[in-house]
């Protein structure tokens, strides 16, 4: 596999005038480069759960105790998929049922302190993953994907907005955990 992020963004760091179809162009090849690279890292990222737990995992980590439905919205996932993600995800000790204090009727879910560990670790490991590429650039393609770093932040943003609507992220309001 190859990795064509940090020329493709020292290219779209000039300044060049592009017409609708060469933003269109660079917006595909951009999403490319973005996939190719994520589904790379995340393939070699050793974990010992599914990419669906991993992602309600993160999920509760970033907005707090959440219905089981609205869990199954935001991974994509029928309710009884999830209801047994969460049964094991509970065995493990990485989640909680709680009742809500605003109806005791209803079950939410919240993320432990082991969850929250295996969150923050794994997330670390990714960022290490990708930091040990990082060095590897160029000063140039270094300084070229340094510039791009808003740009991929409000990515992120608008992410969160898309696959969650209802939920603030509190992961964008909140400062990195040390």
């Amino acid at each position: 596999m190859y990795f064509t992020i940090p020329a493709m963004l020292l290219s779209m760091s000039r300044s060049t005038p592009v017409g609708r179809r060469g933003q269109e162009d660079n917006s595909v090849r951009s999403a490319d480069a973005l996939w190719g690279l994520m589904s790379s890292v995340i393939q070699r990222t050793p974990r010992d759960v599914s990419l669906t737990s991993a992602a309600t995992l993160s999920a509760l980590s970033r907005t707090g105790p959440r219905r089981i439905t609205d869990l199954a919205a935001i991974a994509g996932v029928t309710q009884p998929s999830l209801t047994v993600l969460v049964s094991t995800l509970e065995r493990a000790g990485l989640v909680e049922r709680r009742s809500d204090p605003a109806d005791k009727r209803v079950v939410l879910v919240a993320i432990t302190a082991a969850g929250s560990d295996y969150v923050h670790t794994r997330r670390r490991n990714s960022v290490q993953a990708f930091a040990r590429l990082i060095d590897q650039l160029s000063t140039d393609e270094a300084a070229a994907l340094a510039a791009a770093i808003p740009a991929l932040e409000h990515l992120r943003e608008l992410d969160d907005e898309h696959r969650d609507p209802d939920q603030p992220s509190r992961e964008r309001n909140a400062p990195e955990p040390a």
